[in-house]
């Protein structure tokens, strides 16, 4: 990957702060095997499918030095995504242009510093008519993490 890649990407994450800003997050005092687990069982008893699981963490870990870096930022950490008909028709009838947060995502990853710690979390999706997918999210996390 050239420099002039790296750097033009660097560019656009910098532009857009809100993803780093709007995040609902827990740390659970448990293995990323076991809350990842969870998190996955939890989608699934909800009736929705896993469209994909995104290995952040791996891919992250496998170019780090291809990109000039010496960090390890997680020890583990995936990205569930996924779609729910029902909550996704709600939020796209009150507005059409929310097809852009779907599919949604439920992020899991432990740290080499705290790898007996482990956090899960959403993006927060803006704006009233999406509050039926951060209910979604979060009940799915809960289960997740409660039990």
């Amino acid at each position: 990957m050239s420099n002039r890649i790296i750097a033009l990407t660097a560019a656009i994450f910098l532009a857009t702060p809100t993803f780093a800003q709007d995040i609902a997050s827990w740390v659970v005092d448990d293995s990323f095997d076991n809350v990842s687990f969870s998190v996955e069982s939890a989608i699934i008893d909800k009736g929705l499918t896993i469209d994909s699981i995104s290995h952040v963490g791996e891919m992250l870990e496998r170019t780090r030095v291809d990109v000039g870096s010496d960090i390890t930022l997680y020890a583990e950490g995936l990205v569930y995504s996924f779609c729910s008909a029902s909550v996704s028709r709600t939020a796209m009838e009150a507005d059409i242009m929310n097809i852009a947060f779907c599919p949604y995502g439920i992020f899991v990853f432990s740290t080499p510093e705290n790898p007996d710690q482990t956090t899960v979390g959403h993006r927060f999706m803006p704006g009233d008519s999406m509050a039926p997918v951060n209910e979604m999210l979060n009940a799915i996390i809960l289960e997740a993490i409660e039990g």
